[in-house]
């Protein structure tokens, strides 16, 4: 039996809410920290790379630990509603600053509420995204449920980059500092609601399972990191996703910079940003039925160009009309194309090395697995923040002046060249290693529903 309206959009609006706070997050938190609080770019680049070391262990150990938990509620709705009761406030903490505090007091408290935030962040993502393949028995609906959550984070992703200056000035009334703090605790609010919404009404088929397998071997994280290891299309899924996700947060960390200093405009990263998210959502809607039509590989292909394509298309207008409205909204347009093809398609990639581990060696590890999503795209947050902070000192970056003639030009290598490179790289390693799709993927899925079969008559 399929899912009903109400579990597949009670399910996709909680991605509305954490998408929000992680927007605000890797949009804003660097110009914030930049700009407004005055901490160095370098600092900055560092922390978010030091945080993202001490996530390489903890995410792993947070799949293992929601993969253990069982309880009558399930063992992904608990987490997902702890989790996001401490992020949201975290979050307002990230965003407020501390009365007093200067200099390396100020540095410590920031470090402090920036890595709390990235740990509190994984205790409700991971589970989250654990639950999707159980959500979907058949290929046909997987796509559609791929899609859906996709779609509520694209809108978040537009609300941010749309309208979150505006309503900073707004709230801030020209305080930028104090403006943050209000748009914080009311996207925490948002958040809560919205995961209150999908662990009430979707329901956790793990719950089904828990007295069966209340005695079943738990997975320790010596062997969860073996079956990681040893899940070659695993190992694939993280090459490509992070490649897609350094594209992503380096492009989209580095455009606020881009319009404000290299365009002249900063009004125009709104305008890139609103088009940008527009496409994003109309290629998550168009997924479904361009995967029916073309192979997984020639999608992935669009998904892997595009944002090359779009890029180069900002680089050209940058240099000969900065100021044109209508070529910067196509680069952003083409760019997101892509980047909703590629959402879409990772989606499905996420929910198949799953169902292909769970057949190849005998334990499903959900969590384990999903937290390496959560895992890469924090790393590639922190990657692309390192070098837009470290690179931004290196090409001489002052903020709030007019910037030289070379800072221009580093700017420019960061925003669109490196992003491209990365982006062709990601389509290198898809063709080269990912097998789970035409026959052999059909084979998978069959033998995991006769397995599903079987231990149905078994109960």
């Amino acid at each position: 039996m399929g899912l009903s309206f109400k579990e597949k959009y009670s399910f996709g609006i909680g991605a509305l809410g954490k998408d929000l706070c992680y927007a605000i997050v890797s949009s804003y938190l660097m110009i914030y920290f930049t700009d407004s609080i005055g901490l160095a770019p370098a600092f900055v680049g560092s922390l978010f790379l030091v945080a993202r070391l001490w996530d390489a262990v903890n995410d792993p150990a947070m799949g293992m630990i929601v993969d253990n938990t069982k309880t009558k509620w399930g063992k992904f709705r608990p987490w997902i509603l702890i989790g996001t009761l401490i992020n949201a406030v975290i979050l307002v903490f990230l965003f407020k600053r501390p009365e007093g505090l200067e200099g390396t007091s100020l540095y410590a408290y920031y470090s402090v509420m920036y890595i709390l935030w990235g740990m509190t962040y994984t205790i409700m993502d991971i589970p989250y995204w654990s639950m999707l393949p159980s959500l979907s028995k058949t290929n046909e609906e997987r796509a559609q449920m791929s899609v859906i959550p996709r779609i509520f984070a694209s809108c978040a992703w537009l609300i941010m980059g749309a309208f979150g200056l505006s309503i900073v000035n707004t709230l801030g009334n020209g305080n930028q500092t104090k403006g943050y703090g209000a748009f914080a605790i009311i996207i925490s609010v948002i958040f809560v609601i919205t995961s209150i919404i999908t662990v009430v009404n979707v329901k956790d088929s793990s719950c089904n399972a828990t007295e069966i397998n209340k005695k079943a071997e738990k997975t320790g994280l010596k062997k969860a990191f073996k079956l990681i290891k040893e899940n070659d299309q695993l190992m694939v899924f993280i090459g490509v996703v992070l490649a897609y996700n350094l594209v992503a947060q380096l492009s989209g960390g580095m455009s606020i910079y881009y319009f404000k200093y290299v365009v002249g405009n900063e009004n125009m990263y709104q305008v890139f940003t609103a088009f940008a998210g527009l496409a994003e959502i109309s290629a998550l809607m168009l997924f479904p039925m361009l995967s029916k039509r073309m192979s997984k590989k020639g999608v992935f292909r669009l998904a892997c160009y595009l944002p090359a394509v779009g890029l180069i298309i900002l680089l050209f207008a940058g240099i000969f009309v900065p100021g044109n409205a209508a070529l910067i909204a196509l680069s952003g347009i083409i760019v997101k194309l892509g980047s909703g093809f590629s959402l879409g398609a990772t989606t499905v990639m996420l929910a198949d090395v799953i169902d292909y581990g769970e057949v190849r060696f005998g334990s499903r590890n959900e969590s384990i697995i999903a937290s390496f999503q959560t895992l890469l795209v924090k790393t590639a947050s922190a990657v692309s923040g390192w070098l837009i902070g470290v690179g931004l000192t290196i090409v001489g970056y002052v903020p709030n002046i007019t910037q030289t003639a070379g800072t221009i030009l580093g700017m420019r290598i960061l925003m669109v060249a490196v992003p491209s490179i990365i982006t062709l790289l990601g389509f290198f390693i898809y063709v080269k290693g990912y097998k789970l799709h035409g026959e052999y993927q059909e084979k998978i899925m069959d033998e995991l529903n006769k397995k599903r079969e079987a231990e149905e008559c078994v109960i």
